[in-house]
């Protein structure tokens, strides 16, 4: 029996223990529920992480299928540009393909033109050849015939005349020389240059020796070579002597001659190894000469005629120096009287542009005027008039 405030209570008593029981059920209830209560908190702690992940996840999943859409769009725009730039690739390269194929075609075209041009030029050239060896042939049938015209003395002298007549017409005026002129002692001369006193008319002989020189040229031995020098010594001192007693005429002809050579080689033979012969020449006053030195000598020739002929024509030239004197004395005149002209038009000009400047300063000063009306009982203003000397302008 327990007592509580003067109150006793029997334990064994069916309403104490009921009471008892239903107070422990009400106990025993509150504490589930107090554990249930903290269970279920403790539950809504541990579900907290776990609900922030799946928004989490949640935001992810809308992020992918975002992010995918986006990928799908991009994959289509690749596809489209790609296909864009692969229609833009293709387009290059057909034209670039035409490009090559164009060039390709001219640069055929071009290399066929240049061949067949090659080919014609090559058949132009094949054809210059051709002719070029029938002139040769030709000149083999030439030389051989000049070999039979120096063969021939009679022949060789021809071809000696043609080859200086052909020199002086090149080297002196028309009338500055005759062929085969006739001296007075009855010698036909083969050409006589007309020179004025002194030194007066020359002859030019063109005969020369040339057996003597081809027995030269052909000796093969000491014996035949001596032989040959001493042959051809003779025959050209024998041909000095023939001109100068021939055609050195006192009062007629100059004191001197030209023997002529039409071959250099004959020329530089005797200066190169018979100097005695060409020094009794000189002694002789017979001058020997080639095609080049003959050239030389006339064209000396020439300016010695022309100094004489202007000798001759100095009357004449000396007047037509006075008459150009006084050409350019009318000529100084009248640069004088033109520059008086040239000095009063630029003073005019002068004056025309000091009275210009004058004017100009007028319409300016009218321009800045103020035409103001005048006020009852106001003169006008009267401009001052120019100094005398300027009305002029």
């Amino acid at each position: 029996m327990i007592e509580v405030n003067g109150y006793r209570i029997a334990l064994d008593d069916p309403l104490v223990l009921a009471g008892l029981g239903g107070l422990a059920l009400v106990v025993l209830l509150v504490v589930l529920l107090l554990v249930t209560l903290r269970a279920a908190r403790r539950s809504a702690r541990l579900a907290d992480p776990l609900i922030q992940t799946m928004v989490r996840l949640g935001e992810r999943v809308e992020a992918l299928g975002a992010g995918q859409e986006r990928l799908s769009g991009g994959l289509q725009h690749v596809s489209e540009a790609q296909a864009a730039a692969q229609a833009r690739v293709l387009q290059v390269v057909e034209q670039r393909l035409t490009e090559v194929s164009r060039g390709m075609a001219e640069s055929l075209q071009g290399t066929a033109t240049r061949t067949a041009r090659s080919l014609g030029e090559l058949q132009q050239r094949l054809e210059t050849i051709d002719r070029a060896q029938a002139n040769i042939e030709k000149l083999s049938g030439n030389v051989l015939s000049l070999q039979d015209i120096l063969s021939n003395k009679q022949t060789r002298g021809a071809f000696g005349e043609i080859q200086l007549n052909d020199i002086v017409r090149k080297a002196m005026p028309p009338d500055a020389f005759t062929m085969q002129a006739t001296l007075s002692n009855g010698r036909r001369a083969d050409c006589l240059i007309h020179l004025p006193n002194p030194p007066g008319p020359i002859v030019i002989d063109s005969k020369f020796p040339l057996e003597a020189y081809e027995a030269l040229r052909r000796a093969e031995t000491q014996q035949q070579l001596v032989e040959a020098q001493r042959n051809l010594r003779t025959a050209v001192r024998n041909h000095v002597k023939a001109i100068a007693e021939r055609y050195i005429i006192e009062g007629e002809t100059a004191d001197g001659a030209l023997m002529f050579l039409p071959s250099e080689a004959v020329y530089a033979e005797l200066h190169a190894n018979f100097p005695d012969v060409v020094r009794e020449g000189f002694g002789l006053k017979v001058w020997i000469v080639s095609p080049t030195t003959c050239m030389a000598t006339l064209n000396t020739m020439r300016a010695v005629l022309k100094d004489a002929r202007m000798r001759e024509q100095a009357g004449a030239i000396r007047a037509t120096l006075r008459q150009l004197h006084r050409d350019v004395e009318l000529v100084v005149e009248r640069v004088g009287k033109l520059s008086v002209h040239f000095n009063q038009a630029r003073a005019d000009i002068e004056g025309i542009t000091t009275a210009a400047e004058r004017a100009g300063k007028r319409a300016s000063k009218l321009d800045n005027f103020d035409f103001e009306e005048l006020a009852p009982g106001q003169e006008p203003l009267v401009l001052s008039r120019p100094p005398t000397g300027e009305q002029g302008g």
